[in-house]
C-alpha cells in the first residue's frame, strides 16, 4: 500500500542548500517560525515536523515506545501508511466530536 500525498508543493533548493518552507506547510505544521526537524524514513521519505519542546517523560509512553521500537526491528514491514480512504472512515466515525487532550479525565 503506498501513501498518497495530501498536500504537494513544490520549492526550491539554492546553491548554498537553502529553501523556503512554504506557507501552507508551515500552517499545518502550526509554526511561523522557529525550529522544525526532518525525519528520514527507511523508505526514503523524509517527515517534516515542528519542533516541540521536551515534556517530562510517561513512564508508561516510554515503556510503550520502547515495546514499538523492537516489534519493528522485529517485523519492519509491520507499519503500513494511512489511506485517504481508512482515514475519511475514521472522520465519518467520530463525526464532530471534539477532544481536548490537555483536560483531566473524570473520575468515573
Amino acid at each position: 500500500m503506498n501513501a498518497v500525498a495530501m498536500l504537494e508543493i513544490d520549492a526550491t533548493i539554492t546553491e548554498r542548500g537553502q529553501t523556503t518552507v512554504p506557507t501552507a506547510i508551515r500552517k499545518m505544521l502550526g509554526v511561523s517560525k522557529g525550529a522544525i526537524v526532518f525525519k528520514a524514513m527507511p523508505d526514503g521519505t523524509v517527515i517534516v515536523e515542528a519542533k516541540r519542546e521536551e515534556t517530562e517523560a510517561d513512564p508508561a509512553l516510554e515503556a510503550f515506545l520502547s515495546f514499538l521500537a523492537h516489534d519493528l526491528t522485529r517485523n519492519p514491514q509491520a507499519p503500513v501508511p494511512l489511506s485517504l480512504e481508512l482515514l475519511q472512515e475514521g472522520r465519518d466515525l467520530v463525526g464532530d466530536v471534539s477532544v481536548d487532550l490537555d483536560v483531566p479525565l473524570d473520575d468515573d
